[in-house]
């Protein structure tokens, strides 16, 4: 079994399997490692293969900002994420579903999972209204009123059809009590509950696999209580949500098996809203396959790359001005194989669109590299050696807090 470093990490569990089929359509097997992870695994959809740990760019509106379907394909992504609550709002899931859904909307044949507006909860906080049948919300677009219940999440992701949908969970700030914490988690159990019921209701173009999320704060005794009622509850996959959210983040690193360990070891798992080097390895190292956070994206848009050899550029620097090298020497990305730093720099300080395209494929690259890496690690039995080779990356780049939606 591999340890963490984390002081209060527990000990993985003895391999819940889920007495549930799967959608059709859809399969997940463990193909090497252990079952609690870190592990290997595939999960196949509709629209392909997911090699797991896998990170998925997130396209809120149906996009990844600046980026091709072929580009983002080139980097290396496997599965993309989008958000129902928006599209719901801008164009409408019913202008998505008249132009074929989803895939033929954004022009991406890959797998795609949707958010179900659930994070939307905490962070519009001071535009919705929440109660025990759903949320409310005022549009951050034009004020008009959009109501959201466990239903009609899974109605308005039905349209869109995803390969994934999330259900519709309450999302905490990481700063409430533990009693709030308690009933966002009844909460978000009742609308889990009535989102299984709902589900068998509705019809997709190709069958649509619905996740449960597990919340709880960051209190203990209440995550482990979420991931063991959810596991009675006949999902597709299972997400560890409500973290990144305002707690300490070694508080958020060390909740993540709590989310975990009474998990289904024969599903996918997924962190939502969380990514960075040190996150990813704790988190593969407790059995989490599928991550998804704006930190590579937000920060290519600020200027702030990523490299896996070293610690990160700020190409606007003006030491870069004249360098004929690339942002990082091995990095097999179009932005290095094609164009010098002193290029990228001018393009950043004359705030050219392709800079911020490439800065964009650069930084989903490096991610999508190190989980390569962490999968032929795994494949190989030298998880070991990848962890002791990781750590001063770790240090390098844990200023960069761990992202969110």
């Amino acid at each position: 079994m591999i340890g963490s470093d984390i002081e209060g990490v527990g000990t993985p569990g003895v391999g819940f399997h889920s007495p549930f089929p799967m959608q059709d359509g859809f399969a997940f097997s463990v193909v090497a490692g252990e079952p609690h992870g870190p592990r290997l695994g595939q999960l196949t959809t509709p629209h392909g293969v997911i090699e797991t740990p896998a990170f998925m760019p997130v396209g809120t509106q149906g996009t990844v900002k600046g980026l091709t379907p072929h580009q983002l394909g080139d980097v290396g992504s496997q599965i993309v994420l989008a958000n129902a609550y928006h599209l719901a709002v801008r164009p409408g899931e019913e202008t998505v579903d008249a132009l074929g859904g989803l895939h033929s909307f954004m022009g991406w044949d890959r797998p795609i999972l949707t958010d179900s507006g659930g994070f939307q909860v905490f962070s519009l906080a001071e535009l919705r209204d929440l109660d025990d049948d759903g949320v409310s919300f005022r549009s951050h677009v034009d004020g008009a009123l959009v109501r959201l219940t466990p239903e009609r999440v899974l109605e308005i992701e039905a349209a869109l059809n995803p390969d994934i949908a999330m259900v519709l969970d309450h999302c905490a700030p990481g700063s409430v009590s533990e009693a709030e914490a308690r009933d966002a988690l009844e909460r978000t159990m009742a609308w889990a509950e009535r989102s299984t019921r709902h589900r068998d209701q509705i019809s997709t173009r190709t069958p649509m696999a619905v996740f449960g999320i597990v919340q709880g704060g960051v209190h203990e005794s209440l995550r482990r209580e979420a991931a063991e009622r959810l596991r009675e509850l006949p999902f597709d996959g299972y997400a560890v949500g409500g973290v990144s959210v305002g707690e300490e983040r070694q508080t958020m690193l060390r909740s993540i098996p709590w989310g975990t360990d009474g998990l289904p070891v024969d599903r996918p798992r997924y962190l939502m809203g969380v990514g960075g080097f040190e996150e990813f390895r704790v988190a593969v190292e407790h059995g989490i396959d599928m991550f998804d956070c704006v930190i590579p994206t937000r920060n290519a848009r600020g200027a702030y790359l990523f490299r896996l050899n070293d610690g990160p550029l700020r190409i606007r620097n003006s030491a870069h001005k004249l360098d004929p090298g690339p942002i990082e020497e091995g990095c097999d990305c179009l932005a290095c194989l094609e164009f010098s730093r002193g290029f990228i720099h001018h393009l950043y300080l004359r705030k050219e669109m392709l800079g911020c395209t490439l800065g964009t494929i650069h930084n989903l690259r490096v991610f999508h590299r190190y989980l390569e890496k962490a999968r032929a690690a795994i494949l190989a039995g030298t998880w070991a050696e990848f962890r002791s080779g990781t750590a001063s990356l770790e240090e390098q780049y844990r200023p960069v807090a761990a992202g969110s939606n």
